[in-house]
């Protein structure tokens, strides 16, 4: 290790001993040594004193330039030596930097859990002395952005993916100057593993259609194969694009949402009654128990409730599409419920954002969390044994084949 003579002056000692700041002495003391550092290796490099005439002379200074410096005591600042014919070098900043990307880890890690960029401005201030401003703050977390639109854009041709999830929640985007709301798509898979997967997330100006149709196009074009039952919410555009996307793959609407309406459907007076019913039907063991318990449910209740009694009815088969399954993979798939903690997780950070200053904003900081928690699922428990539907589905295949070469008689 290099050895350097460093001078003090005693105006420097007496103002860190003697006077009330003893950050400001320590930072004045810091940034005179460090300094004199720098011009001490920049005439190792040079071979000769500032100057100096001398043979073994291995180029010429040409002034400095200032370089800020932020630490635990301070902001300082550095001035680093040019050289004429070449540039100078020195590993007094290695340890800096390092800590320097520790600190944007940081930020970008309090901006990823929810603390907004005024709030992460101020605790940057306490511990470092020096303000952050929202600008910057947001300018370091741009650095994310590769490795969210690498991981967004990830090819999905080694998996096949039976099941699949899929919703959106509408969150407020400022956008040429004016807050609008848009809506954000999120698609959750199952593999054949057995394990979660999040399939990718995408802005739409709206939950229209065509926003589903370019998501679903999306997910398509980038591998997603081999499915067989779509959740979702029973969103008109949604499930239009399901149909037109996924043509002959089961859409299993939300039991949760469908439940939902149904009881916003019913008069007060009947909930408490008509609950244990829904359930049941929802609850049965095949498709024919359900269906008798609806005929006994309509008979009953179709003159006290007839509003309830129609939604009922005409969403009985969405809502029943999962019975036709084996039954240990019904209750999990019955419900977006797996999507809806997602959106929860998300609406957490939402709440202290409030406003997303642009699109990329939303891709960033959901697509950070969603990365987590895949990397998360993938390395964790399965969230289904595929093995009891996978030779269930075969089966299936073979029977319907059987039935189509078989001549009638």
């Amino acid at each position: 290790m290099a050895q350097y003579k460093i001078t003090v002056n005693e105006e420097l000692l007496h103002h860190l001993f003697l006077s009330d700041n003893k950050n400001s002495g320590v930072a004045a003391l810091l940034e005179t040594v460090l300094n004199q550092i720098l011009q001490a290796q920049a005439t190792e490099q040079l071979a000769a004193e500032p100057y100096e005439r001398t043979e073994a002379r291995q180029g010429y200074r040409n002034g400095t330039y200032p370089h800020k410096l932020t630490t635990r005591v301070g902001t300082l600042t550095l001035l680093i030596p040019r050289l004429r014919n070449g540039r100078f070098s020195t590993e007094l900043f290695g340890r800096y930097q390092r800590s320097e990307q520790a600190l944007v880890l940081a930020l970008m890690e309090m901006v990823i859990n929810g603390v907004s960029t005024r709030k992460v401005s101020q605790i940057t201030e306490e511990l470092c002395g020096t303000e952050f401003s929202k600008t910057t703050v947001s300018e370091l977390c741009k650095k994310l952005d590769p490795v969210v639109q690498g991981w967004n854009n990830r090819p999905l041709r080694d998996e096949r993916y039976p099941f699949v999830l899929v919703d959106a929640l509408v969150l407020k985007v400022r956008e040429e100057g004016r807050v609008r709301s848009r809506g954000t798509m999120i698609a959750i898979g199952v593999n054949t593993k057995g394990y979660r997967e999040i399939l990718g997330l995408q802005l739409g100006d709206s939950e229209s259609e065509a926003s589903w149709n370019d998501f679903f196009s999306w997910l398509k074009g980038r591998g997603l194969r081999g499915v067989d039952l779509v959740v979702s919410d029973d969103h008109c555009g949604l499930v239009k694009a399901v149909k037109s996307q996924f043509q002959g793959v089961t859409w299993q609407r939300c039991q949760t949402h469908f439940m939902r309406n149904l009881l916003d459907a019913t008069p007060k007076h009947l909930k408490e009654e008509l609950y244990p019913h829904l359930r049941a039907i929802l609850d049965a063991p095949d498709i024919d128990t359900a269906r008798l318990l609806l005929n006994q449910t309509l008979e009953t209740y179709e003159k006290k409730a007839p509003k309830v009694m129609k939604i009922l009815e005409s969403g009985f088969d969405d809502a029943t599409a999962v019975i036709m399954i084996p039954e240990k993979y019904r209750r999990r798939l019955r419900t977006t419920n797996s999507v809806e903690r997602l959106n929860e997780e998300i609406r957490r950070r939402e709440r202290v954002i409030r406003i997303f200053p642009n699109r990329e904003s939303v891709i960033r900081l959901l697509g950070t969390l969603l990365m987590e928690l895949d990397d998360k699922w993938s390395s964790g428990r399965k969230y289904l044994d595929m093995g009891e539907y996978l030779e269930w589905q075969e089966t299936q295949k073979q029977a319907r084949t059987y039935s189509k070469v078989t001549p009638i008689r």
